[in-house]
């Protein structure tokens, strides 16, 4: 007779554990990646010279997606099931793809500030 393992509760979170101190890095550099989307989002938004056109609120729109992406993968880090590789993962994925898009956000913005698009 053989006797499977039980199933994972929530409080155990199924895979494997991530090693120490990985959890507390990525929630750092997060953070920091929010804290930098915001200040520019201020910037961009308050004190950025000129007038509002359709092009500066498309590049508006383009920093608010990957703000909120940033936002969901602090969100997920901060949740005990983040804890296992799998998860962890998913994680990392979000917070790429948010990172990916504020560039491509800042970019945006750099064109409409620059005139380019006239």
């Amino acid at each position: 007779m053989t006797t499977e393992p039980a199933p994972p509760t929530q409080s155990q979170p199924a895979g494997e554990p991530l090693p120490a101190g990985y959890r507390q890095g990525v929630i750092t550099a997060i953070t920091v990646f929010i804290g930098f989307s915001l200040a520019f989002l201020r910037y961009w938004a308050f004190e950025a010279p000129g007038d509002w056109t359709l092009r500066s609120l498309v590049a508006l729109v383009l920093m608010l997606i990957p703000i909120f992406g940033q936002i969901h993968a602090l969100y997920r880090a901060l949740l005990i099931e983040d804890d296992n590789q799998a998860s962890y993962r998913v994680t990392i994925k979000w917070f790429l793809w948010s990172v990916v898009g504020m560039l491509f956000a800042v970019c945006a913005a750099a064109v409409v500030v620059s005139g380019a698009t006239h």
